[in-house]
């Protein structure tokens, strides 16, 4: 089957997923996207409808081609939908046993040849693999937020992921204007163990009170060239999320460098999670 037969599918219409769903139906591909609340659904849509308009705007795509984008993303609302799938990639919450539940219904669900990607940014591909009857075709597609801007995709191949499920892969990122980098599994791939340490000790400096958080995001955008500094990142990526990514890297690798800042963890207790809940390490509207 040739790159451009694929049927794709996404599961979940939150930020990633949407994302995914918008940067493959751009590309041409006619895209199922899979969500459970309606409420969600329409939210995911919405935003995709906004990023068209956007990139339109900015004479990214031509304004006739928008609505003939969003028309090849078809909204379903149950799995069964995306059983004449071949790929489907999902992309629900960083929680190993959601994922595992998603993966054993799609494999009883798609074809046999279909393959089976995950967005997780942490979790262990081969462990997931191991849960289905087809881990040669079982692979992660780290994608980064926002998905329509961010060229990267991290290609991660678990312990029985197949040669061929990696070149079909690597081709749809292509095909899709990212640019595949390709990852062995283990705990947090590169992105996130190299980030999120560096996220969780700029979170101590604040709890140690060795600088505010103000001091310490200014330190990273002026001395370090970085566009955000850590703490302003971590609420753009929600601060939940950071600590479900600490924690797979801790029992995942087992050294307790990686062990979560206590204040994260009081910080998700208390649901300050970043821009989502209003509140982080900053306040928002």
């Amino acid at each position: 089957m040739g790159v451009t037969e694929h049927r794709l599918g996404v599961v979940g219409a939150g930020t990633m997923g949407n994302g995914i769903a918008h940067v493959f139906a751009r590309a041409g591909f006619d895209v199922s996207l899979y969500e459970m609340s309606e409420r969600a659904m329409e939210k995911g849509l919405a935003t995709i409808r906004t990023n068209l308009d956007r990139e339109a705007a900015k004479g990214k795509i031509d304004p006739a081609e928008a609505p003939k984008i969003f028309a090849r993303i078809r909204p379903v609302h149950r799995p069964q939908d995306l059983s004449g799938c071949t790929l489907v990639i999902e992309a629900a919450t960083e929680r190993l046993v959601v994922k595992q539940e998603i993966f054993r219904e799609l494999d009883e669900l798609l074809g046999p040849e279909a393959i089976l990607a995950t967005n997780t940014s942490s979790i262990s591909i081969t462990k997931l693999a191991a849960g289905t009857g087809r881990a040669a075709q079982v692979i992660g597609m780290h994608f980064f937020n926002p998905v329509p801007v961010m060229a990267l995709v991290e290609v991660i191949r678990g312990l029985q992921t197949s040669d061929a499920t990696f070149a079909t892969v690597r081709e749809l990122a292509l095909s899709a204007g990212k640019t595949p980098v390709e990852v062995n599994d283990a705990a947090g791939f590169v992105s996130n163990r190299v980030l999120m340490p560096m996220i969780n000790e700029a979170i101590f400096a604040v709890m140690e009170g060795v600088a505010t958080a103000e001091a310490i995001d200014e330190i990273f955008r002026l001395g370090m060239a970085h566009p955000m500094g850590p703490l302003t990142l971590a609420d753009f990526i929600g601060l939940d999320v950071c600590l479900d990514i600490m924690r797979v890297l801790e029992d995942g690798i087992g050294d307790p460098k990686y062990r979560p800042c206590p204040l994260l963890v009081r910080m998700v207790d208390a649901g300050w999670l970043g821009r989502k809940s209003g509140r982080g390490f900053y306040q928002y509207q």
